[in-house]
């Protein structure tokens, strides 16, 4: 009987308008939202990453019209995530967690800004909400940058030259004007620097330029902005990254904007939602953070390579047209089609006293939009820092409008409840308006739910048809590289581990091999993981088993040179040096090695290929159970191979070592 009876307490008791037969047993407490004695901090927008890196390698291939709605989900506004803020990679050539994203300036003496996807993808954000904020953030630098050292702050004035072209290309070629820069992500930071970048913005008519530091803990860039006027002049917002809605003393008492510059990171199911609710709300209420970035925006990567489907929503099978609209979209929504950058928080504490949060914005022309979040411990936990436990019961929320917002009759109101028990989530659903009776009204709110109320009437739940179904990649893929004006500088599928693969014209070569895909990458850039001493491009299917990788190579560099083609490849991203699979190598020297590890150090079977640099060569490995065998040219170079392991993997070319060298008419089946 007992438990019938909460079960109909819960089930009958939610809601809004007058209080239920059962409710008296629910907690109730009273807030008090007022404008009359000033307003909080100002609310800076919230956004989602792309890059950090490689994370929308797959989103550029998707065909029309599955593309566009995929970006409409992520940035029309009043459609879906509604976002406030774009941050992106300022590519440098190196692995930055799921792969490697394309430099404007591979070396000194280059510059080219329409390679990678990130010019692209900015621009589309702005057609959809040219109000949008943009960011540029650097996880790793073109090795010339530091001069032969891992470290690109020697030659600061270089390093501000580089991040300034990047800027001013941007204007220049997409007119595209960013808003914030950053120094180095989740790395060290140095005050020369950073008062160097500010005054190259400046003497190039960026004044509009803020900066934002230092992308990686509270401390110490606040404890130095405390010592140093000069820097403390210099630094608009102090981003912190994963601060588990926490601030430090010293971020308060520089009296910058404190930002959570990158957040969430979280598998996107319904706990993944979860945890971008509670930190959405609670980022401001604990920390007094003005905005939250998500990493990332979209899960465009193959989902076995780290942090797979750690974005807001999922499109992953550009092969397919297949995406997925996940939770955290909507609760996005939440917040972001009822506020603008602009608008101020309300002072107040924001903790429900049964547990959970809420904030009130308002854009100071009488609008008002609160967000309530009452997200449990287990349903809400987030990939970093761990959660310390604390409980949420439902309970019973009386608001009382004071102020300018006394005479505020209705509130429109939009819910989600997170379904754990039931598997049914109910998201982003516009229910009843709420009368404000003189001044106050009255919220029932079960664990596990978000509620928007709110004077503004534009939110709007778009959906777009139902996209195809999912599908395995392709069994039988083939590119010949053969494309004159290529809309990006990538192949597609190819997702670079190491190094950076891009579309290649020879102009000299008599016809067979005019279009090729070129490795470009010539020497070690300044990393932020731990690249390979290889690069590596991977494609296709994860759990491929049996499989023949067929490509034409050509290596460029001459003696020490080589190339590889391989398959069951196991491993990428930051995890990129501990590859395994099955790799047939031939070096410019005449000689071949079949090996079970990226690193070459496994050796399985070796010998003489006769294979010379500067000529074309066709290199075919097949793989059938415990068995390899490779073919040069078409005809036997080695057999049966035995091969334990890894048992599945991904088809995938290379080469030796920071080399130019090139591929065509790649086929594996």
């Amino acid at each position: 009987a007992a438990l019938l009876w909460g079960w109909l307490l819960l089930g009958c008791s939610w809601g809004l308008g007058p209080p239920g037969a059962g409710a008296a047993a629910l907690s109730t407490a009273t807030y008090v939202l007022d404008d009359a004695g000033g307003l909080g901090r100002q609310f800076d927008g919230i956004g989602a990453v792309s890059g950090g890196g490689a994370t929308s390698r797959l989103l550029v291939n998707y065909q029309e019209p599955y593309r566009s709605q995929i970006l409409d989900y992520l940035f029309k506004p009043n459609f879906g995530a509604s976002l406030h803020i774009l941050k992106v990679e300022i590519g440098g050539d190196g692995q930055s967690t799921d792969g490697t994203e394309p430099s404007h300036m591979h070396y000194e003496n280059d510059e080219n800004y329409f390679r990678g996807y990130e010019w692209w993808l900015m621009k589309e954000a702005k057609k959809r909400n040219p109000q949008i904020k943009l960011i540029g953030l650097p996880w790793t630098f073109p090795a010339w940058i530091g001069k032969g050292e891992n470290w690109p702050y020697d030659y600061p004035d270089v390093t501000a030259y580089y991040i300034i072209s990047w800027i001013l290309g941007a204007k220049q070629y997409h007119n595209l004007d960013i808003d914030y820069v950053g120094i180095w992500n989740e790395r060290a930071f140095s005050s020369k620097y950073i008062k160097l970048l500010r005054y190259t913005l400046d003497k190039h008519g960026l004044q509009q330029v803020r900066i934002i530091a230092s992308d990686r803990l509270w401390e110490p860039i606040s404890f130095v902005l405390l010592l140093d006027s000069e820097l403390h002049e210099v630094v608009d917002v102090i981003g912190a990254h994963y601060p588990g809605t926490k601030t430090v003393p010293n971020a308060l008492l520089t009296k910058k904007k404190l930002w959570s510059s990158e957040d969430y990171s979280t598998f996107n199911d319904e706990v993944g939602a979860g945890c971008w609710a509670r930190i959405l709300n609670q980022n401001y209420v604990n920390g007094n953070m003005t905005s939250t970035i998500a990493w990332n925006l979209v899960a465009s990567y193959y989902e076995e390579l780290p942090f797979g489907r750690c974005g807001l929503m999922t499109a992953q099978e550009p092969w397919s047209g297949h995406y997925k609209v996940e939770a955290p979209i909507w609760i996005t929504a939440h917040t972001t089609q009822f506020t603008q950058p602009g608008w101020s928080y309300l002072q107040v504490d924001g903790h429900l006293e049964g547990g959970g949060s809420f904030v009130a914005l308002t854009d100071g022309l009488g609008n008002l939009t609160i967000i309530i979040e009452t997200m449990t411990h287990n349903h809400s936990e987030c990939i970093r820092p761990p959660l310390p436990l604390f409980s949420v019961t439902p309970q019973r929320a009386t608001f009382y409008l004071k102020g300018s917002f006394y005479m505020v009759k209705t509130l429109q109101v939009w819910h989600s409840r997170l379904g754990f028990e039931s598997g049914n989530s109910s998201l982003f659903q516009q229910l009843h308006p709420v009368k404000v009776w003189k001044g106050s009204f009255s919220l029932d709110l079960n664990v596990d739910e978000v509620y928007t109320l709110t004077t503004l009437k534009t939110g709007k739940k778009c959906c777009c048809p139902e996209p195809p179904p999912p599908q395995p990649f392709p069994s039988n893929y083939k590119d010949d590289f053969n494309i004159l004006n290529p809309p990006f500088s990538e192949a597609p599928n190819f997702a670079d581990q190491t190094g950076v693969f891009e579309y290649f014209m020879n102009v000299s070569d008599p016809g067979d091999h005019v279009f090729t895909l070129r490795q470009v990458v010539v020497q070690r850039p300044i990393t932020w993981a731990s690249d390979a001493d290889q690069t590596i491009s991977l494609i296709g299917n994860f759990k491929w088993v049996n499989m023949t990788v067929t490509c034409d190579i050509y290596i460029e560099k001459q003696r020490d040179g080589g190339v590889f083609v391989a398959g069951r490849v196991d491993n990428g991203g930051i995890y990129v040096r501990r590859t395994k699979g099955v790799f047939f190598w031939v070096f410019a020297d005449g000689t071949y090695r079949v090996t079970g590890d990226l690193a070459g150090e496994e050796i399985l079977m070796k010998g003489l290929s006769g294979v010379r640099d500067n000529a074309w060569h066709t290199l075919t490995l097949n793989i059938q159970g415990t068995s390899a065998s490779g073919l040069l040219n078409g005809y036997p170079l080695w057999e049966n191979v035995t091969i334990s392991k890894p048992s599945n993997g991904w088809a995938a070319i290379g080469t030796r070592s920071f080399e130019f060298a090139q591929f065509d008419n790649f086929h594996v089946e």
